[in-house]
């Protein structure tokens, strides 16, 4: 029957059998077209069966789909542009009743336009372009023609103006012709020269692609298809109740129209590449759209919370570029919460429970028996959890809902004897995330509540709840997480690593931690890079570490200024040193811009090589220092030339004798190399991955757990090495790029006397690791 009905509205038969799958579609299609056929008869032409389908497809809220057929059956709504306008105007306007006036005019309806103003419209348009049809001819775009004149004549029927445009068009310009027919060559696309094309080469889901949109201009505006603040209610799935538009009212009210973000980390461990993105994504999206963002601890969870953790979240969001709005605590609201917590169980939509954690873990649990108590007892004994007369696990809070994932009556209270670092020993109860999250998120106002995929299936609580206590509700939006390759960032594992002694701490620079990051010498401009690049996706991304890599070494090419360091140090006597005494040599601080500055190093008879650059014998492709093969002292401006190879009694070479000469009067050398003179000391720390595979978490990767596949050339300390002594009033965290080595970044460890220094990345990418 439903089959008949279907395809007698114009429907092919296979369409109408995918309908018929769409339970919750053909039900209203259903509705739809035996409301028109008890108006129209049985009959219904195709135009009108089509008319019928869109409504009952693209209608959010069914509850007006038989106010919208009544227009359709009553041929007032004849076109997919008005229809298009009804259901804008039905989902703009939520509340019953509809100003139905105001509908008509919004949509169209009893709008008549004549062919005689069709006719003006088209001239009026040609009139504006006949230069450049004339010129053009039929290459003209007819396109922009067409779309000018329906803007003039919003409710014009669509191939009415087309007929007349193709007229008009014929009457100016005449019939095609051969050359109007031949088609238009191709303009030639500008190859860009090979250092463009390698700069505008980013990484997108692990993929080098196109040149990427900044942060900003990915937020901005419609970019997202946001809510503008105030419209929550035009977000897919918003429930509205008969309070909705008076508290959006109130809220705007108290906002100004201002979008209003919220950063909520745990202060339980500390932040890590993910939560780059978080930060990024809350913080950039406010500012990019002139709002602000609020920096939110969820401290409700009182026995995992560290002061340090506090502190550090809260730097490492100022490093990334970020200010606060506010910093709040959730723990500002338990006073409130507590009060909304007894008015949900008078409505009640709250129990006091005394299941125990094991018997509702997972997604089949049985129900409660305590679900169904009177609201006076679950008063009494809610109060009682709070004067501390249950013990843990004796008693919780549950809501009487199911969410999304099938998970039945979230807990939103339990029982901890664990005082609190803010609030002390006020409280032994405490509220859980799916109970605070979206009531903070009220208190505060924000507008757009960003959070990972994972939290999707507890949007339908988090309206449910706002709704339930008939508080302002704001909007949950979702984006996929961001994850690395060939790390572990889980607060459990990181300690496991402490503690095992496979790193130092949470910013072992072998970690991707922000704070990890920071100490190796990221730059906050790098993690922000890498971050617009990944883009914001619904979908969860895995990047490979290479990819924030090659972010840090764009920054730091521009910000780190160069340096000589020699980690494996190889003394060299020049025997025939042109000068009494040291000279000193310029160095330029940036070489492709000497415009920044220059630092002084002081050139002396004795300088310090790096072991690899000096053979006994060459082989073929060798181009450095070698008997009979001088190299260039980069800066110098001498080449030197070996004379005499001093060796200690096992045979290793512990020093050269070479001589020097201008490079303006010697034979230019194959290759010129680093070196230092009157050096300091300093400590350099080398990186590589801390494991080996890339998913160390993944049993069919590695079976023996994530322990078990730490690499163990992670960390190669040099405690002898080399720099030249502009370092010398670096600060922790100044970053150098030492020239032929690579980007490195001086450590907190530094003392006076011994510089440590941690490389960050290497000058070129590894082959081997992308």
């Amino acid at each position: 029957e439903a089959l008949g009905l279907f395809t007698g509205i114009g429907l092919s038969e296979a369409k109408a059998r995918e309908t018929l799958r769409n339970g919750a579609l053909s039900a209203l299609l259903r509705r739809a077209v035996l409301q028109a056929r008890s108006a129209l008869g049985p009959a219904l032409d195709k135009a009108t069966g089509t008319l019928l389908y869109n409504a009952a497809a693209r209608l959010r809220d069914p509850k007006h789909l038989g106010f919208l057929v009544g227009y359709i059956a009553r041929r007032e709504i004849l076109t997919d542009l008005q229809l298009s306008a009804a259901l804008e105007y039905v989902r703009s306007h939520p509340l019953e009743p509809l100003d139905v006036a105001d509908f008509e005019r919004a949509c169209g309806v009893g709008v008549c336009v004549t062919p005689e103003q069709i006719e003006e419209a088209v001239e009026a348009v040609i009139s504006e372009h006949r230069a450049e049809l004339l010129a053009e001819r039929y290459r003209f775009n007819m396109g922009l023609l067409m779309g000018e004149a329906r803007s003039r004549l919003r409710w014009a029927d669509g191939k009415t103006i087309k007929n007349e445009v193709d007229l008009q068009v014929l009457h100016l310009l005449g019939p095609k012709t051969e050359a109007d027919l031949e088609k238009k060559p191709k303009a030639a696309k500008a190859r860009p020269a090979p250092a463009e094309k390698q700069k505008a080469a980013v990484v997108e889901n692990g993929e080098v692609g196109t040149e990427t949109q900044s942060l900003l201009e990915q937020l901005r505006g419609e970019a997202l298809k946001f809510h503008k603040p105030g419209e929550n209610y035009k977000t897919e799935g918003y429930v509205v109740t008969p309070n909705t538009m008076a508290l959006l009212k109130q809220h705007l009210t108290i906002t100004g129209g201002q979008v209003r973000t919220r950063f909520p980390p745990e202060p339980n461990g500390i932040l890590h590449i993910g939560h780059a993105k978080a930060i990024n994504f809350n913080f950039g999206y406010a500012k990019a759209n002139g709002g602000v963002c609020f920096l939110r601890y969820d401290d409700t969870n009182p026995e995992k919370e560290e002061e340090k953790y506090f502190t550090a979240i809260r730097e490492m969001v100022e490093w990334l570029g970020y200010q606060p709005y506010a910093v709040t605590h959730a723990s500002d609201y338990f006073d409130q919460l507590y009060t909304w917590a007894l008015e949900l169980i008078r409505r009640d939509q709250a129990y006091v429970c005394h299941q125990k954690v094991e018997e509702i873990k997972g997604h089949n649990p049985p129900p409660s028996p305590w679900r169904d108590r009177p609201v006076e007892e679950s008063l009494l004994l809610f109060e009682d959890m709070q004067k501390g007369k249950f013990g843990e696990g004796e008693a919780t809070l549950r809501m009487k809902l199911v969410m999304e994932d099938g998970k039945m009556d979230p807990v939103a209270y339990r029982v901890k004897f664990t005082p609190h670092h803010r609030t002390g020993d006020k409280w032994c109860i405490y509220p859980t995330y799916d109970y605070t999250h979206c009531l903070c998120d009220s208190i505060e106002h924000i507008t757009h509540s960003l959070c990972t995929k994972e939290f999707q299936a507890r949007r339908s609580s988090y309206f449910w709840l706002c709704n339930a206590l008939d508080v302002y509700c704001p909007v949950q939006w979702e984006y996929g997480r961001l994850n690395l390759l060939y790390t572990v960032v889980s607060k459990r594992k990181i300690i496991r690593l402490v503690e095992t002694g496979a790193v130092r701490d949470w910013d072992d620079p072998r970690l991707f931690t922000l704070t990890a990051l920071r100490r190796r010498g990221f730059p906050p401009e790098a993690i922000n890079n890498f971050c617009a690049r990944v883009g914001v996706t619904v979908a969860q991304v895995t990047m490979e570490p290479h990819l924030l890599e090659a972010c840090a070494r764009e920054v730091l090419n521009e910000q780190a200024p160069r340096a000589m360091a020699v980690l494996e140090p190889l003394k060299v006597t020049i025997t025939n040193f042109p000068a009494p005494k040291a000279l000193e040599v310029l160095v330029p601080n940036f070489p492709a811009d000497e415009s920044r500055g220059f630092h002084k190093v002081p050139f002396q008879p004795t300088v310090y090589i790096e072991e690899t650059d000096f053979r006994e014998e060459v082989d073929k492709g060798y181009k450095r220092l070698a008997p009979g093969q001088p190299v260039g002292l980069r800066h110098a401006g001498y080449v030197i030339a070996v004379q005499n190879i001093i060796k200690d009694t096992s045979g290793h070479v512990i020093e050269l004798e070479v001589t020097c000469t201008k490079s303006d009067v010697a034979e230019k050398p194959k290759a010129f190399i680093h070196w230092v003179s009157e050096p300091l000391a300093c400590e350099v720390r080398l990186y590589e991955r801390l494991f080996l595979h890339k998913n160390p978490e993944d049993p069919s990767e590695v079976p023996g757990g994530f322990l078990s596949d730490l690499n163990p050339d992670s960390l190669r300390v040099i405690r002898n090495a080399l720099v030249d002594s502009s370092v010398l009033s670096a600060r922790p965290f100044d970053k150098f790029q030492f020239e032929r080595l690579g980007y490195f970044s001086v450590d907190p460890d530094s003392e006076e006397g011994k510089m440590v220094f941690n490389r960050t990345v290497t000058l070129k990418e590894d082959p081997g690791k992308a």
